[in-house]
């Protein structure tokens, strides 16, 4: 007869001992499938300190627990947790028998969310990913949807960035430092073993490190704390992979003190939801530990995750309108076989050794040493005295004829009337070849072979005009940290942990591809003489396949960090004090002598210190076993990343001026009420950065003016933004309600205002400009006006109502409807600077630059809110002794058309070229956009061994 098992499926037996010698609780913990004990399974009482793990046969006891009524929380990875009230009475033993957990299915829909945000939507020259892989570890409802529902849509918890998270395995930082982020595709594919994760929200405490202000996240893998046994998943979908097989195996520890944990899997598509994105990853992963003794234990982790994906284009309103929010114009057919040419690969092994000791019970310092090598790279196509190989070129769009730009040579004309009927040609001509055409650039690559007659007779390698080369970034680093915890006394508790980190990095451009040629020349050709030679004491190079050419340095950099927290506890009241000081050291050197910057680029910079203190702290009031009032309060100051303290690293060792640390202070409040049936949290959140500093690379167009002496008014140029203030604040809602053992609905909302909090001064640095007397020719813009324009690439509304049943009989459906809106458009800086309206021929204000049109024209773009429908669903057996799972998930059911980022293009870089191009109804240079995934689905089947 079947048992009718109770909330979360828990097999609850209360039995009351009363023994004299004996006080505290009692309870064995088991799997409800397989009626074996459950062995590490965190049982803690909440409210309190107590923390117990169960022993190899399920068995946790607490020995000293004061009198109250308390809930329990009991948590182990892979299973759904158990919440429940219990009463202690004075000097008694409360035996809660046998408590069996429920396997959560319900994790794998982490391998659909990584496949669902680990696209590259920042730019290419980044290391990293901005995604939101740091929710994984999530619990309650409202974070639950952050991840699983919203992060199809970039959502962004509190509107901050992943370099504002700490990303950490076993105790070590995994940021990168290049951009602050950390590279989720070091570790892709492993979901098995990277499963054991703490997570710290906000500026809450954690044990491992001062943290970001948007919270730290801790993955453990020490081979011991697996549980023993293997696993095989499989699993189809039509995001970014199309299928992914995994295999995993734990040992734990055996009776000569060694445990070692496997596993590898394999993703692949040949082309993913956008046209021309394929994909292929391979992920192994060891860890091994040995046990010396009661106090020391050693454990090695090696993982790698070789995987590389094509890239998939933003793309204007015209563009999308002539095909679809799936096109993409970086791929083509070659040999019948569709080649992308913007690929990004990421092939980084790292090992790690990690040093447990015991000290005492109630003290414990682990050292980690972690070395991190090999590389990072994304291809694109490089030309010389040939057309852009882009289909979408400007040039070859209708609006080219129907946007005031002139027939001749392509720069802007002013006022001419629109070619409607070479529009229509152009639309023609497009739709007939709407990708890259690899063909056209072999034989642009290749003289043809004529004979006496004239005839040609076939074709022979030349030099190549088109070659398909890759930015590399070749990072070898080195970490070393150690965490120290104790407990002071019954009610004081104190962290602390000191780190190093070593970084040197080797930025160059490879040739990967001659498409048929003999070689390429290593030379910019905007330019003439020396300063067209990328190396001055190599001028004039022809390069081949594997050679570097065109910029060549290295950054290197360290990292010293450390940090103290004090942790207080009493009966009603808990609260923490942390500090935290590190030290920054970045240094470039140049491996070419540019032509350009012949005295700036070859040899090593100034050393850049940035020296940071932060402090942070927070306060708990247990109101009752139920109700809990949190504070937290942080401020900070934060280093520049290496990619916004070098503005033109590629060419020269200038650093920006005036560079300052971030300055940051953060604050929340939440309430917390958690019962059997009912968990809610209402959160309210104030941020502000001030002093960040941005950096970017674009063509402008009128830019410069005449009466200055330049000799062009449009050029390349980066642009930087310094004393940039940025302002976050808004709330959060999670409602969870168990309304009975198999239903339960949940309720989020999350209501932020991110804008800009101040107008940014704007550098602008001219390579056509730099001489010998001039080795930085950067050109103050002023100030751009973006005070109260809204932060973008994020909604910044969002509310999810989720309804999931769960049948005895081990089957579960559940579904959310998503609302998500308030997302903006990335503004370009320079066009809200009084540069903008300034006429490049004359130096004066141009008179049409009405203040009413510079409205108009400046409005920020706000994307059309969109609602997205969910499901998922699962079912689980026990076959033959095994157990084996399915999980499904359909997202979009409805197949909603969404934008989810963009940015306007900074080309028209003056008000004449923006309003003519703007009035033509059929803009040239349109904001750009990226769009979220239509219908998709994901599909696994697990079977534990």
């Amino acid at each position: 007869m079947n048992k009718f098992y109770l909330t979360l499926f828990l097999i609850i037996q209360f039995k009351f001992a009363f023994a004299q010698q004996e006080k505290g609780i009692l309870g064995k913990i088991i799997d409800i499938k397989t009626q074996n004990p459950l062995a590490l399974v965190v049982v803690t009482i909440q409210n309190t300190n107590l923390m117990e793990l169960t022993n190899t046969a399920g068995i946790f006891k607490f020995e000293t627990v004061p009198a109250g009524n308390f809930l329990i929380l009991i948590h182990s990875q892979g299973f759904k947790d158990a919440l429940y009230p219990i009463d202690i009475l004075e000097g008694q033993m409360l035996d809660l028998g046998t408590i069996a957990l429920e396997e959560d299915q319900s994790i794998e829909q982490q391998g659909s969310l990584i496949a669902l945000t680990e696209s590259d939507f920042s730019d290419d020259n980044s290391g990293s990913e901005n995604t939101s892989g740091l929710l994984q570890s999530s619990k309650d409802a409202f974070q639950q949807a952050a991840a699983f529902n919203w992060g199809q849509a970039r959502f962004r918890i509190r509107g901050l960035d992943s370099e504002h998270s700490t990303m950490m395995i076993n105790g070590v930082v995994m940021n990168k430092l290049y951009d602050g982020r950390p590279q989720w595709g070091d570790w892709g594919g492993l979901n098995d073993v990277t499963r054991n994760q703490e997570f710290s929200v906000g500026t809450s405490p954690s044990d491992y490190t001062f943290g970001g202000i948007l919270g730290t996240q801790e993955i453990n893998t020490r081979a011991s704390i697996y549980r023993p046994g293997s696993r095989i998943s499989f699993s189809g979908t039509n995001t970014n992979y199309s299928w992914r097989m995994m295999g995993t195996y734990a040992s734990g520890m055996n009776d000569k003190g060694w445990a070692f944990a496997i596993s590898a899997g394999k993703r692949l598509a040949t082309e993913g939801y956008f046209e021309g994105t394929n994909y292929d990853a391979n992920s192994l992963f060891l860890s091994v530990e040995k046990k010396i003794n009661d106090f020391h234990s050693l454990n090695i982790t090696a993982f790698y995750t070789p995987n590389s994906r094509g890239k998939n284009a933003p793309n204007t309103h015209e563009v999308s309108q002539l095909t679809s929010e799936k096109y993409n114009s970086y791929w083509g057919l070659q040999d019948g076989k569709k080649r992308n040419a913007r690929m990004k690969t990421i092939e980084e092994p790292i090992v790690m050794l990690n040093h447990y000791f015991k000290i005492n019970d109630h003290t414990n310092l682990n050292s980690s040493l972690m070395y991190q090598f090999g590389k990072i790279g994304n291809s694109n196509l490089d030309y010389q005295n040939a057309n852009s190989p882009d289909p979408t070129y400007y040039r070859k769009m209708p609006s080219y004829y129907s946007s005031l730009y002139a027939k001749d040579n392509g720069e802007f004309s002013g006022g001419f009337t629109p070619d409607f009927e070479n529009a229509e040609k152009s639309k023609v001509l497009f739709l007939a070849n709407q990708q890259i055409d690899w063909n056209a650039m072999y034989r642009a690559n290749q003289n043809p072979i004529v004979d006496t007659n004239g005839i040609i007779s076939g074709y022979e390698p030349a030099r190549s005009k088109y070659v398909l080369y890759e930015d590399r970034t070749d990072d070898k680093t080195i970490v070393a940290t150690s965490i120290f915890n104790t407990q002071l006394n019954e009610t004081i508790f104190l962290n602390a942990g000191a780190s190093f980190r070593n970084l040197k990095s080797h930025n160059y451009q490879k040739v990967l591809d001659l498409l048929g040629g003999l070689y390429f020349d290593d030379i910019d050709g905007f330019y003439t003489g020396n300063q067209s030679q990328s190396d001055l004491n190599n001028p004039n190079r022809q390069v081949v396949v594997g050679d570097k050419y065109g910029y060549n340095y290295n950054y290197a950099a360290n990292i010293v960090d450390a940090f103290t927290q004090f942790k207080f506890s009493y009966n009603k009241v808990e609260f923490y004090l942390t500090q935290n000081f590190s030290s920054t050291i970045y240094q470039r050197e140049g491996l070419y002598k540019n032509g350009i910057y012949g005295t700036n680029s070859l040899g090593k910079s100034e050393k850049v210190l940035f020296e940071n203190f932060g402090f942070k702290g927070g306060i708990t009031f247990k109101i009752s076993g139920k109700k809990l009032l949190v504070f937290n309060g942080a401020h900070l100051t934060k280093a520049p990343t290496i990619r916004n303290t070098f503005p033109n690293s590629r060419l020269n060792n200038s650093i920006i001026n005036g560079l300052e640390s971030e300055n940051i202070s953060s604050l929340d409040a939440s309430y917390i009420f958690h019962s059997p049936t009912f968990k809610a949290r209402i959160t309210a959140y104030y941020t502000l950065i001030k002093n960040a500093t941005q950096t970017s690379f674009f063509y402008a167009e009128g830019i410069f003016d005449d009466g200055a002496g330049y000799n062009n008014t449009s050029a390349f140029v980066s642009q930087t933004l310094t004393h940039l203030n940025k302002k976050n604040l808004g709330a959060e809602l999670s409602l969870e309600y168990q309304m009975n053992p198999t239903l339960k609905t949940t309720f989020s909302v999350a209501f932020g205002k991110f804008s800009y909090d101040s107008n940014p001064n704007v550098t602008v640095t001219n390579d056509a400009e730099a001489s010998i007397e001039n080795t930085n020719p950067v050109f103050n813009f002023g100030t751009a006006l973006l005070k109260n324009y809204k932060q973008a690439g994020m909604p910044q509304q969002a509310y999810a109502l989720g309804i999931e049943y769960r049948d005895p009989k081990y089957w579960w459906i559940g579904a959310n409807i998503n609302y998500l809106a308030n997302s903006y458009i990335d503004v370009s800086p320079i066009a809200r600077t009084n540069h903008f309206y300034t006429n490049p021929a004359s130096g004066f204000n141009f008179p049409e630059a009405t203040e009413e049109r510079a409205r108009e024209l400046l409005q920020q773009e706000k994307f059309d809110p969109t609602t997205l429908l969910n499901l998922t669903g699962g079912k689980s057996w026990r076959i033959y002794g095994k157990n084996v799972g399915l999980f499904a998930s359909i997202n979009n059911v409805l197949n909603a058309a969404y934008k989810t980022g963009g940015y306007e293009q900074a080309r028209n870089a003056n008000f004449r070229q923006r309003n003519q191009d703007a009035s033509s109804g059929t803009p040239s240079f349109g904001n750009k956009y990226f769009y979220g995934y239509g219908r998709t689905y994901f599909i696994n089947l697990s079977i534990n061994l």
